[in-house]
């Protein structure tokens, strides 16, 4: 990429990864890494699934909200809160509960019931907002009252935690070549790239977001963070209105593109993905298999692609309204 300006890299480390990964182990879920013969036809090489969507509470969100919780020395009963719009939520929710803390998140009233009904039985107080715009702002005075907020992606412990998913897929495919990684607010695929890189260097992370909800295309091409007048994508995992200067920093540096695929094609995809592999993602991952579509004038037969499905917490209801 060449963008107009250039934002440093923030202090995430491999070594920081590598210290989340013991941190959080025995709290979340080492998720496996499936080969398919069916996709790999697709998309003429080599290709693997990263089933993140089998982690606990449905996404890769706990192993942020862990590493971010563990490494605050909290006393029992301390109060915590976060902004959401659906896995986040739950991820601080379980964590909390598990660790004995006491969880607030604000959500926008735009959030589907599942999510809302899955973080409340967490064990979560659910605040409804307006907007996303004024969970912030509700979480700020929280804050300022004493809670510990937890940001869903500018963070580094929370990068770092993210990150742990880089290290598994690298353990278990040290010839892995190509890693396509969905964006919200880029936290997850700063931290995989983070691991990866360093790792392999010679790896190539390519991004995906959706159609309405592309914050990080648009401040890569802008070169500088953009805020979304609205999220208008289905992909409501990832509605981050803006990403910030530290995650578009990481994409800077790290990625080789970010590829912006319609509702339709991810969609499109969860179908595919659901029929032939099983799996019932979320269209926030299932842009992954939409992207490597159109990226796969890149792979050669000798290529080693990894698609990360990020998360599954998606209704039936929902797949029901998508068709």
């Amino acid at each position: 990429m060449a963008p107009a300006k250039l934002f440093p890299l923030s202090t995430v480390t491999i070594e920081d990864i590598r210290a989340a990964q013991e941190r959080i182990a025995g709290r979340i879920r080492r998720t496996p890494l499936s080969s398919s013969e069916t996709l790999s036809r697709r998309l003429g090489t080599h290709v693997h699934l990263k089933l993140e969507l089998f982690q606990k509470t449905g996404s890769f969100k706990a192993r942020g909200a862990f590493n971010k919780l563990l490494s605050a020395g909290l006393a029992p009963g301390s109060h915590v809160v976060a902004v959401s719009g659906g896995n986040h939520a739950q991820a601080v929710a379980y964590a909390a509960r598990e660790l004995g803390l006491r969880a607030t998140i604000f959500m926008p009233v735009t959030t589907p019931a599942n999510y809302l009904s899955a973080t409340r039985e967490y064990g979560a107080e659910v605040v409804l907002a307006a907007t996303i715009a004024d969970a912030f702002i509700q979480l700020g005075q929280r804050e300022s009252e004493g809670a510990v907020a937890i940001h869903p992606f500018d963070d580094p412990l929370v990068i770092a935690g993210q990150g742990t998913t880089g290290l598994e897929i690298l353990e278990d495919l040290p010839t892995a070549t190509d890693l396509i990684v969905s964006i919200g607010g880029g936290g997850f695929i700063s931290g995989i790239a983070v691991a990866a890189k360093a790792i392999n260097p010679k790896i190539r992370i390519w991004g995906v977001e959706t159609v309405g909800a592309d914050a990080m295309a648009q401040a890569v091409a802008a070169g500088h963070p953009v805020t979304l007048p609205a999220i208008t994508s289905i992909a409501k995992t990832l509605g981050a209105p803006a990403v910030t200067a530290r995650t578009l920093g990481f994409v800077q540096h790290h990625v080789e593109s970010v590829t912006v695929v319609p509702d339709s094609e991810a969609v499109a995809a969860l179908e595919f993905l659901l029929e032939r592999t099983k799996v019932l993602t979320e269209p926030a991952a299932a842009c992954t298999l939409a992207a490597a579509d159109r990226l796969k004038s890149n792979f050669t037969a000798e290529s080693q692609v990894v698609l990360v499905l990020c998360g599954g917490n998606v209704s039936l209801s929902d797949v029901c309204g998508y068709r």
